[in-house]
């Protein structure tokens, strides 16, 4: 969740610069139910109360429930966009900087992650069929936006544990 943050919080500084907050709350809350509801059947729609309970503003929660294909709500705003194209590659971006012999951001480039993406069997989790689409809706290129995410995970890269050795 805080690699989603970072990049959402990059991109809100480029596309929408007075809505950083809200572009990182929501990359923050997205996937803040998945402990407690880890199924499609309950997440993240299942959460979405406690969200509103807690005064999260609706734009936040209706992009949240859009960031999850199942929940059948159509991604309209930039934000939407924006929250569904960085929730998958952070994850495959992770993967491919904990085989590093350096177990760093800082090291990794858009020609390794672009040697792993052809490895199917690598971070299989990672769907790059949606990857690839989310980033089109999103209005940027694939290595593009594969580059400004490593740039934006980097930036919190020792609160990831990927900060490399020592």
């Amino acid at each position: 969740m805080l690699a989603v943050e970072a990049a959402m919080r990059q991109y809100a500084g480029r596309l929408e610069p007075t809505r950083v907050e809200i572009w990182g709350l929501a990359g923050l809350l997205h996937d803040f139910d998945w402990e407690i509801h880890p199924t499609l059947e309950n997440h993240p729609q299942t959460g979405q109360p406690i969200l509103e309970q807690r005064g999260v503003p609706e734009e936040v929660r209706r992009a949240i429930m859009s960031h999850a294909n199942h929940t059948k709500v159509p991604r309209q705003s930039l934000l939407e966009k924006g929250l569904y194209a960085c929730d998958e590659i952070t994850g495959l971006i992770t993967a491919c900087a904990l085989v590093r012999p350096s177990r760093s951001l800082h090291d990794l480039t858009v020609d390794s992650v672009k040697k792993k993406w052809g490895a199917k069997q690598f971070a299989a989790g990672a769907n790059r069929e949606e990857i690839a689409e989310s980033a089109e809706a999103f209005g940027v290129e694939l290595w593009a936006h594969v580059e400004s995410v490593i740039e934006a995970m980097r930036s919190i890269a020792a609160d990831l544990g990927l900060n490399g050795p020592g």
